[in-house]
């Protein structure tokens, strides 16, 4: 019936376990509520049969048969059976000809007795226990078990009666929630198809009051949505180094066409060679800047992190790059006002501060200054690289830090410097600021406990 349908198949047969789990719910239910009500019955009347056996143990000896009498005389029903035999086991008074096979003294057992004043009855069945007077008589017990098989019948067909229906409705509900419960697992399975076959778009429907399965939709969601964004940005750095590359591999063809046609002499080849080789150095910086933009991304440098002297740091970058800004006329100051040690990766902190303090040299205005400062604010040892130029526009500065981003004011470059600088502060836990109303840009370093 369901051959080519799996959704139908997977909800029958969820569907048929869980109604099998509800059925056999209900018939334990049923079970146990049928023998409660047997135990229940049962116990009430031994109590009943234990307070005959106490009362008339306390009443005097001489005044039991009369007692007993009295006592059945108000049993309009008929429905309790009364006496009192002496030692030899003859009839000294009541309801019961003869003591049964079984006497069931000190317990309760389930017997035929004779009565002697139902007529047309020989023998009837009942509940009974024989219990010894002080005086060597027994007396006998026992309530008749007619009427309270019947109100036990009654139950048991009210239980079967409602145990059709709920039957009924454990079937029902076993395979509705079964075919729901295959719905939503073919709903994750045509998602992840269409995810498979590169359709990020698609979500898991999730109402307002959401179940658990609409709570771990949710997740899924959420997860589909960082993986389209990371996906996003994943093809939007292949455009933007598919870009980067064209331009200056485009330059680099071209010019040595031109070189080959133009030069005439040896030193002509070697400038056009020198140039060929600039470009290849620029075009491998960019290569490398993406590696390490990839390895930041891995958090395996971690586990080498170590307590770094900032101040030292901060000298050594400084020493790196005067002779860069002396050939472009800037003037390099270093200020460390205080000590101040980090937990990181010396080499990545090294390399997050030359690219700041080459940003400033480089795109800086010539014969200017740019100053590297170290202090201190509370917890925080903050590196301040600042420049004399007019610095990032505002509605730039969420922007500068991303990959192969490069600012509308025509600075050349390959737009990953800031954005290195920001995977690095990223992995320590550090913070990168732009400052207002300066060309300035801070890095905030938590000081190591």
């Amino acid at each position: 019936m369901f051959g080519t349908d799996p959704v139908a198949r997977t909800g029958w047969r969820w569907g048929g376990a869980l109604a099998a789990m509800l059925v056999f719910q209900s018939l334990v239910l049923t079970a146990i509520f049928w023998g409660f009500a047997n135990d229940n019955h049962r116990r009430a009347i031994e109590h009943g049969l234990a307070d005959d056996c106490t009362f008339f143990a306390l009443t005097p000896a001489e005044e039991r048969a009369e007692e007993l009498r009295e006592r059945l005389s108000r049993d309009i029903h008929r429905e309790q059976f009364l006496a009192l035999f002496d030692p030899h086991g003859r009839l000294i008074a009541g309801n019961v000809a003869r003591l049964p096979a079984a006497s069931g003294e000190g317990r309760s057992i389930v017997a035929a007795v004779a009565p002697t004043e139902l007529p047309g009855r020989t023998s009837d069945v009942a509940r009974l226990t024989v219990c010894a007077m002080a005086d060597g008589t027994r007396l006998l017990t026992g309530v008749d078990l007619d009427d309270a098989e019947e109100a036990l019948r009654l139950v048991w067909r009210s239980l079967l009666l409602a145990l059709v229906p709920g039957l009924l409705l454990a079937l029902g509900v076993g395979l509705m929630l079964g075919r729901r419960a295959a719905r939503q697992v073919d709903e994750v399975r045509r998602l992840t198809a269409r995810i498979v076959a590169g359709d990020l778009r698609e979500r898991l429907p999730v109402g307002r009051r959401s179940d658990s399965v609409g709570l771990l939709w949710a997740q899924v969601n959420a997860m589909l949505d960082r993986l389209q964004l990371l996906v996003a940005d994943v093809r939007g750095i292949g455009d933007d180094i598919a870009h980067q590359l064209r331009t200056p591999l485009t330059r680099l063809r071209a010019g040595l066409e031109r070189g080959l046609r133009e030069a005439s002499d040896r030193g002509a080849f070697e400038a056009v060679i020198e140039r060929a080789l600039a470009e290849i150095d620029a075009l491998l910086g960019v290569v490398a800047a993406l590696l390490r933009l990839r390895e930041l991304e891995d958090h395996e440098r971690r586990s080498r992190f170590a307590l770094v002297d900032l101040g030292q740091l901060i000298e050594d970058a400084c020493d790196l790059h005067r002779p860069m800004a002396e050939d472009r006329g800037v003037t390099l100051v270093c200020l460390v006002h205080v000590g101040v040690a980090v937990r990181g990766d010396p080499s990545l902190l090294m390399e997050a501060v030359a690219n700041l303090i080459d940003n400033s040299v480089k795109f800086g205005p010539a014969l200017g200054r740019v100053s590297v400062e170290l202090d201190c604010r509370d917890t925080a040892g903050i590196i301040t690289v600042r420049d004399d130029g007019e610095g990032i526009a505002v509605g730039e500065r969420p922007l500068v830090t991303q990959r192969a981003y490069r600012s509308s004011g025509g600075v050349r470059g390959a737009g990953l410097g800031l954005a290195l600088v920001k995977g690095i502060a990223d992995l320590h836990g550090f913070g990168l600021h732009f400052v207002e109303g300066e060309s300035s840009v801070q890095l905030i370093c938590p000081i190591a406990s």
